[in-house]
């Protein structure tokens, strides 16, 4: 606990601050007490530096498991600053994996935290937004906590007099999402689904980001398969019909 808030007001925070100068907007509508999940696209790794910079509050986000299960003196420090970090740990390869995510999230919103949550399950392989992952519905469906959208936003940028490319990063928060009406429906698909593509919407409107009904992890593994770009993959793929892909765990990073 200490650790994290060391990073964020001596050893990370400050410098982070100093040379990107993230702009913040509408971090009014992060609840200043009390279980809420903040939804985020997910554009760069370095997407987990800036959000909880721009939040008073202490966000935890669930995190690959390979963060935390190096060996030697890498591992060690890695898997210290990953744990300091408020990062929770989650095995992606098991088959119970999804499940196994979501019940995590749930015990950390029933502890009163702020869950930090990426529906997309990856980083965006094009930078458009993919198809969000259902598993954030069914958590605040489960907890009846709002869903508070996020855009992160970088724009190219030239400092200078050292020349340096550095982005200009903004943080956008959105209003906080209530899906009580839908109260008793967890574990409803077409619900989750319908709730699902609510936040993908808001955090599209946010960001400003062109939408593509198609799961970013499925264009990877075909990117990854064929060598193609992400625009050549997506224009082959259908979006998904059956929802098993959905409860694929969000996390950090992929």
């Amino acid at each position: 606990m200490l650790f994290y808030w060391f990073l964020k007001y001596v050893a990370l925070g400050p410098v982070v601050k100093l040379v990107f100068r993230p702009h913040v907007e509408g971090v009014e509508h992060v609840p200043p007490r009390g279980a809420a999940i903040l939804a985020s696209n997910h554009l760069s790794a370095a997407d987990w530096v800036f959000m909880p910079l721009s939040v008073r509050r202490r966000v935890t986000f669930l995190a690959k498991a390979e963060y935390f299960t190096g060996s030697g003196l890498k591992g060690f420090l890695q898997r210290a600053f990953f744990t300091g970090a408020g990062q929770v740990p989650i095995d992606r390869t098991s088959a119970s994996a999804a499940e196994d995510a979501i019940q995590t999230g749930l015990r950390l919103l029933r502890q009163g935290r702020l869950l930090g949550i990426y529906p997309e399950g990856t980083r965006s392989p094009d930078g458009r937004l993919f198809r969000g992952k259902t598993g954030v519905a069914r958590m605040t469906l489960e907890t009846g906590v709002p869903v508070v959208p996020v855009a992160m936003v970088y724009r190219p940028r030239r400092l200078p007099l050292v020349g340096w490319n550095l982005p200009a990063v903004t943080v956008r928060f959105g209003e906080a999402l209530d899906f009580s009406r839908y109260e008793g429906l967890a574990g409803d698909r077409f619900v989750e689904r319908s709730i699902t593509d609510e936040i993908m919407y808001e955090i599209m409107t946010l960001s400003g980001q062109e939408y593509v009904d198609v799961y970013g992890a499925r264009v990877k593994k075909s990117m990854d398969a064929t060598g193609a770009s992400a625009s050549d993959v997506v224009s082959r793929l259908q979006p998904p019909a059956d929802e098993a892909a959905d409860r694929a765990p969000e996390s950090l990073a992929g």
